[in-house]
């Protein structure tokens, strides 16, 4: 693994995110078919960009896109 394969894995799941639905971390595995490590790796990294943010409701975590607004 290295940071460009982090980079581009974290594209396909920023993809998936961008329809503004709240994803569970066991369905957004299925859809974009990584690994738990590269899907962490890319999550964190998207994490690190404040790009996503999380949720929990019911016990079960969910992630989903966060649009951050600066108004200079």
């Amino acid at each position: 693994m290295n940071k460009n394969l982090i980079g581009l894995n974290a594209g396909k799941v920023w993809q998936l995110l961008n329809n503004n639905k709240r994803w569970s971390y066991s369905e957004l595995k299925e859809a974009v078919g990584l690994s738990d490590r590269d899907l962490n790796a890319a999550i964190g990294w998207l994490a690190r960009e404040d790009k996503i943010d999380f949720e929990t409701e019911g016990g079960n975590d969910r992630l989903f896109l966060c649009v951050n607004v600066y108004i200079g």
